[in-house]
């Protein structure tokens, strides 16, 4: 019961933490106040904006996994390879999440699709980060393994 009470409490707190984040980066960005007429539907800048939000978001699990692996004495290629992989994919959701964040020209509800960039944007940090600790970890991890 305690652990369950755990979990959710954490991703509340990690879900309250990404909205803020991702305000922040609208405020940043000039782009919070929303649009004065609401587009519906999907349009090209929205597509590119969740499509690199969903490539943020798998660098983002590809980095916790890495980051939670345990370094097994037989290591396998895929394992190995998984923190730059979790790094060169947050770069380029984080990269095409601040390009769309930069030709926007209207806030959310515009069709431009700021809030999912500036989600991309987040997550594709994150998803460095990620890959970052993950791949010091297991350098650390190999040094002391060989001493």
């Amino acid at each position: 019961m305690k652990r369950t009470f755990a979990i959710v409490l954490a991703t509340a707190v990690a879900a309250a933490v990404f909205a803020g984040l991702v305000h922040l980066v609208l405020v940043a960005a000039g782009l919070s106040a929303p649009a004065a007429t609401t587009v519906y539907g999907v349009t090209p800048r929205r597509l590119w904006a969740s499509t690199a939000a969903a490539l943020a978001l798998g660098g983002v699990s590809i980095g916790g996994f890495a980051l939670t692996r345990p370094l097994s004495r037989f290591d396998t290629a895929t394992s190995r390879y998984a923190p730059m992989a979790a790094s060169v994919v947050g770069l380029i959701a984080a990269l095409n999440g601040f390009l769309n964040l930069a030709l926007a020209s209207g806030g959310p509800g515009t069709g431009n699709g700021v809030v999912g960039g500036a989600a991309a944007f987040v997550l594709g940090v994150i998803a460095v980060i990620l890959g970052g600790l993950a791949r010091s970890r297991r350098a650390h991890l190999a040094s002391e393994r060989m001493t």
